[in-house]
């Protein structure tokens, strides 16, 4: 199989990533939200025990939409996809220790790895968008470190926005 043929496979069958980042950008909005109303705690673990689940959401969601939910077993991308998949929570070790010295790090923290994540997805599903949430996500985790270090939400509402912005985008774009 062709890279560019595998790659329109993994675009076709993810809805070029609209459905995942939505599933995600209403996790962030949820976090976020409770993080600004209600506390902390409530928030770290809606983000984490959430974040958990954005792949079979996503594969719940893209059932519900009519649409295929996975790629073929043999499928060339299978093996880079799940060593993607599980860059977020191996590296989430990284987040403790900053939320530690600083709690309204968090997010920013998250966002970085998050933001990094992004980055193979570009070769994953061959497209350049990806690369533009990369850099909003990674920037912006750390404008939001060094310039909002006081506040704790704001990696929230600015990752949720972009995430949800990010999937109406590849979404209606044209290939």
């Amino acid at each position: 199989m062709e890279l560019k043929t595998a790659q329109q496979d993994v675009q076709t069958t993810f809805l070029r990533g609209a459905v995942g980042q939505t599933v995600s950008g209403l996790i962030w909005l949820t976090s976020a939200a409770l993080g600004t109303w209600v506390g902390e705690r409530p928030a770290i673990i809606t983000l984490v025990i959430g974040g958990m689940f954005i792949f079979p959401l996503t594969q719940l969601g893209l059932r519900l939409l009519g649409h295929t939910s996975s790629l073929p077993a043999k499928h060339p991308m299978n093996a880079l996809a799940m060593q993607v998949a599980f860059m977020v929570p191996l590296n989430m070790l990284l987040v403790a220790p900053a939320a530690w010295y600083n709690i309204n790090w968090f997010y920013p923290a998250f966002m970085l790895i998050v933001g990094t994540h992004y980055l193979p997805f570009i070769f994953l599903y061959g497209m350049w968008e990806f690369a533009v949430l990369a850099v909003l996500l990674i920037f912006g985790s750390v404008g939001i470190a060094l310039y909002l270090p006081d506040s704790f939400a704001i990696g929230g509402w600015f990752t949720a926005i972009v995430l949800l912005l990010f999937a109406v985008w590849v979404r209606i774009a044209k290939k």
